[in-house]
């Protein structure tokens, strides 16, 4: 019988105050005890090979969906257009394009994750070694013991014996990075050549871009600023932003006078000249104009051109003057181009020549 008070069940050593007094006896001894490891149990793949052909099954067919998900990742850039939506509870309206190629890339990233950590868990082996640590140099001894090690762990990975799962492993590896090529579609189209052309054509009418009025000379006086786009070019279609990206053009009326530039004089009408309004630095729009100077400004990075000389740049970033519409006027009065821009709009780009 126990001379401590309590259960007589509790052995002496297991009591608080033999605990405490052995455990600091424990603890001066080795402060850093190995637990061990517990003992191994085999998997139920281990000693039933139906169970691990299931498993085998299992993993294939894993790859197989990330094939099949790849597949219709691809697929998806086909059939959705970029413009189609759908409504999917709880989403609401979303595209189906961005829809699909989500959902279609994660499953197929998923079952490659899903499908190899099934493997590992149910079929390679499963028992635990212990690695001594060593200097990060290694003699002839241990070299041959990791090459050995790798060439057991190969072996008891089965790659070599499991070719079903292996054959899609192969398959859904090789499959899953076309998603990553298809990816370079959004590169394109090539642009061919049409940054070197714009809406503008001969005949057509300047309207003002507030209004949508076509514009007569009178409407334009000495020292105001008009925005006017393309006849026929309405806000909301679907085009309209690609177009009036590059036909923005800004309308000033100068003193004949005091256009230094012949080719400005002799495009322009009664002083009235139409200049692009895109920056030829990065594409911002011109919009700042000073009526002594007949300077315009770009707010962006502060490109400043000159109006009255052919609107060559006089400050900042930009490469090369802003280009200008040839305008004229027709039988009812009202300003029409008489071509497009005699040079492509906007920055220089590599092939502008």
């Amino acid at each position: 019988m126990s001379s401590h008070t309590g259960s007589p069940d509790v052995p002496d050593e297991n009591l608080p105050g033999e605990r405490a007094h052995g455990g600091e006896a424990a603890r001066a001894e080795n402060p850093f005890a190995d637990p061990g490891l517990p003992p191994h149990e085999p998997r139920v793949q281990d000693i039933d090979d139906r169970a691990a052909k299931r498993s085998e099954r299992t993993v294939a067919l894993l790859f197989t969906v990330s094939i099949l998900a790849t597949v219709g990742f691809i697929a998806s850039y086909v059939i959705f257009p970029i413009d189609q939506y759908v409504f999917i509870w709880p989403l609401g309206e979303i595209s189906a394009l961005n829809f699909s190629l989500g959902m279609t890339l994660g499953i197929a990233l998923f079952c490659i994750g899903a499908g190899a950590v099934h493997w590992a868990r149910t079929l390679m082996s499963d028992h635990e070694l212990i690695g001594e640590r060593h200097p990060i140099e290694a003699d002839e001894e241990t070299r041959t013991q990791v090459l050995a090690d790798f060439a057991q762990g190969a072996k008891e990975s089965q790659l070599g014996r499991r070719k079903l799962i292996r054959n899609t492993m192969f398959g859904a590896l090789a499959v899953v990075p076309l998603s990553g090529v298809v990816l370079l579609r959004d590169l394109g189209p090539l642009p061919e050549d049409k940054l070197r052309h714009t809406a503008w054509a001969k005949g057509k009418l300047l309207v003002n871009q507030n209004t949508d009025e076509p514009l007569r000379p009178e409407d334009i006086t000495v020292g105001s600023l008009v925005f006017a786009k393309p006849e026929g070019l309405e806000e909301g279609t679907h085009e309209f932003m690609a177009e009036i990206a590059k036909a923005a053009v800004m309308l000033v009326r100068l003193e004949p006078k005091d256009i230094k530039d012949k080719q400005e004089l002799d495009w322009s009408h009664e002083g009235i000249v139409a200049y692009s309004r895109i920056c030829t630095h990065v594409g911002c729009p011109v919009t700042l104009y000073e009526q002594q100077t007949h300077h315009v400004l770009c707010p962006c990075h502060q490109s400043t051109f000159d109006l009255a000389d052919g609107a060559r740049v006089i400050f900042g970033p930009a490469g090369h003057p802003l280009p200008q519409l040839r305008i004229s006027v027709n039988e009812d009065g009202y300003l029409e181009a008489l071509g497009d821009f005699a040079e492509p709009v906007g920055p220089s780009f590599w092939e502008r020549g």
